[in-house]
């Protein structure tokens, strides 16, 4: 049975022509050449988008069809962004032209403005009929077109895109298409595919929704950071057991893409017969009936079509908390002051601060010359802080000072600015590296953290460091206390915009995670597994790792599985029904049978448990 659902509709060729105009939503071309689709930012700026991401070299065009429906003189608008214009009042790198037919129209686009607008492209006389629009790439460094609007009547589309976009595209207030399931489960990173998973193999039927064409998160070969922590430990040793059935077995981060194994999730993930993957598609909206939640509206990246997915229970497995914040969940952004919980790691005042996202890159040694465009938009490197190095992984870190959820396509693209800022310093400044190029940079940014999901307990510092036993003990976490700050070599360079990191591991004993923090502790029906799970930003610090958030998603989905059978709520399991979800944590949701040993590296090892903390030593 297949199981992603890629609609055939007449929105999916997201071109409308309504009186004033012909409106193409440029993710939906049909011909992506070599531009890919970006939708990180749809929460931002309303719309995913296509993105010319060259690493300095043009790539092809992307094109697709369009009806003209009357000859006429047509003014052409494109919706585009300068990216470099937080840093350099210089034009910037972006660059690209609109060609309809075989004629490319004369303006230059995306290397002028401040923020996503709608700058004219050009006039062009067409026939009524079919024809080809393209984007033009001109220089492969990222430049970037939301929309296409081609106008006879001299309108101009509005700034204020929201509900122009759903009139264009006959969006309404209800989704075209709907469906119910036992549980729906939001984010198809690691968390989110073990919660789909294991309550599937308890009889539920699920909808596992990712906003990406593949799975796996961090771990997919879009992100490439190589699963980590422990499974198997703690009070419930078969926890994590299921990791091995789809875990990649080579170690490491910022490598070729094969090593993380994007196809086994995938056929992972097909192979359940109650799962539905709903791939591309993102949550962009809830429905509540008081304080819980009974649909969630999903948007397809794509073709823009919504779908609306009833049920009973819910997961939040996005990271971003993005479910729960829709529905009005309790959840905490930043860092707590170090007397509200007595945590030593913490900060003497509450801020704002967060673990940041990292845009990871290497180059390739290919024996011939190689040449890099000057790149020099206001990054003002110097032969002190360049960075002498031919690849960048987890400690190429930008926006912990931002906003993870409002500016993350600023933090995102601050991270390829160092990037080729860098790399053009490098090999036209110092002469390094003659013989290297770019092979591959990120342009899916990896985050770590960002709004914390509350329940009914806040996991702390204390509960972690004396492995407090908790009545309600899941999954163990094991990684150390691991809390990135700005690597002080850069900050005299680029104070506050430091855009390295180090840590200092905080070595742990392996503590179990309370069940009460994750569940919501004011949405009665939603669950949340991953790095959104309710503790506080230290404590993030161990629980943040993939395996260990399978975990978590392993024991959520167990969890709903007990809430179906007892026709109840999350909170419940915890107050009656505990003992129920105990017996399936025993057993855990992995398949019987021999699996591969295929989860022995980055474990970081943590302390040995002393006996006294563990209540079943002998």
């Amino acid at each position: 049975m297949r199981k992603i659902l890629f609609l055939a509709v007449l929105l999916a060729s997201g071109f409308c022509a309504r009186a004033g105009g012909i409106f193409i939503e440029c993710e939906s071309f049909f011909d992506k050449g070599g531009w890919v689709l970006d939708q990180q930012f749809m929460d931002e700026m309303g719309s995913s988008y296509l993105l010319a991401h060259g690493m300095g070299k043009q790539v092809a065009d992307a094109s697709t069809t369009v009806n003209i429906p009357a000859e006429g003189l047509y003014t052409v608008w494109a919706r585009t962004y300068n990216w470099t214009s937080p840093w350099s009042e210089k034009p910037g790198p972006g660059k690209f032209q609109i060609k309809i037919g075989k004629k490319i129209l004369k303006p230059v686009l995306g290397s002028t403005g401040k923020c996503w607008e709608w700058q004219n492209a050009g006039q062009i006389r067409l026939k009524a009929g079919q024809t080809t629009l393209a984007l033009h790439d001109l220089t492969g460094f990222e430049g970037r077109c939301d929309a296409v609007y081609l106008t006879s009547d001299g309108d101009v589309p509005p700034a204020d895109m929201e509900a122009w976009r759903r009139q264009q595209l006959g969006l309404t207030d209800t989704p075209a298409a709907s469906a119910k399931y036992d549980f729906v489960v939001v984010g198809g990173g690691i968390s989110g595919m073990c919660a789909a998973v294991a309550a599937a193999r308890q009889g539920l039927k699920v909808a596992l929704v990712n906003d990406r064409p593949v799975l796996g998160g961090n771990n997919s070969a879009e992100i490439r950071v190589h699963l980590g922590g422990t499974i198997e430990v703690g009070p419930y040793p078969a926890l994590g057991r299921m990791q091995r059935e789809f875990g990649h077995s080579k170690k490491g981060n910022a490598q070729p893409a094969e090593n993380y194994e994007d196809g086994k999730k995938q056929s992972w993930i097909e192979s359940e017969p109650n799962v539905t993957l709903y791939a591309s598609n993102r949550a962009v909206a809830v429905r509540k009936d008081g304080s819980k939640i009974d649909a969630v509206i999903i948007r397809n990246i794509e073709t823009s079509e919504e779908i609306l997915l009833e049920a009973p229970l819910f997961a939040d497995c996005t990271g971003d908390g993005t479910v729960g914040y829709l529905a009005g969940a309790d959840y905490r952004y930043g860092r707590e002051g170090k007397a509200e919980f007595g945590e030593s790691l913490a900060p003497d005042e509450p801020d704002n601060f967060v673990l940041g996202a990292s845009v990871q890159w290497y180059s390739k040694e290919t024996g011939k010359k190689c040449k890099f465009p000057v790149f020099d938009y206001g990054l003002n490197f110097s032969d002190a802080s360049v960075q002498k190095v031919t690849m960048g992984e987890w400690t190429w870190e930008t926006g912990m000072l931002h906003d993870m959820t409002t500016e993350f396509e600023y933090i995102r693209d601050y991270g390829m600015m160092v990037i080729y800022s860098n790399w053009s310093y490098l090999k036209n400044k110092l002469g390094m590296y003659p013989d290297r190029d770019l092979d591959w940079v990120a342009y899916i940014s990896g985050k770590r953290e960002s709004r914390r999901l509350m329940g009914d307990y806040i996991y702390k510092q204390d509960d972690i460091e004396k492995a407090v036993f908790h009545e309600d003990a899941t999954f163990a976490t094991t990684w150390s206390i691991d809390l990135h700050f700005p690597d002080p070599e850069i900050t005299p360079y680029f104070p506050g915009e430091e855009f390295k990191t180090r840590t200092v591991h905080n070595r742990i004993y392996p503590a179990a995670v309370p069940y009460r923090c994750l569940y919501s502790r004011n949405v009665d029906n939603l669950f949340m597994a991953g790095r959104d799970i309710s503790v506080t930003h230290v404590a993030l610090g161990t629980t943040r790792v993939m395996r260990t958030c399978g975990m978590s998603g392993e024991v959520v989905g167990l969890a709903a599985s007990v809430c179906k059978v007892r026709k109840t709520f999350p909170r419940n399991v915890y107050r009656y029904y505990f003992a129920d979800l105990q017996k399936l944590m025993k057993k855990g949701a992995a398949v019987d049978g021999p699996l591969p040993d295929n989860q022995r590296f980055n474990e970081q090892k943590p302390l040995k448990q002393p006996r006294l903390l563990n209540p079943d030593a002998k």
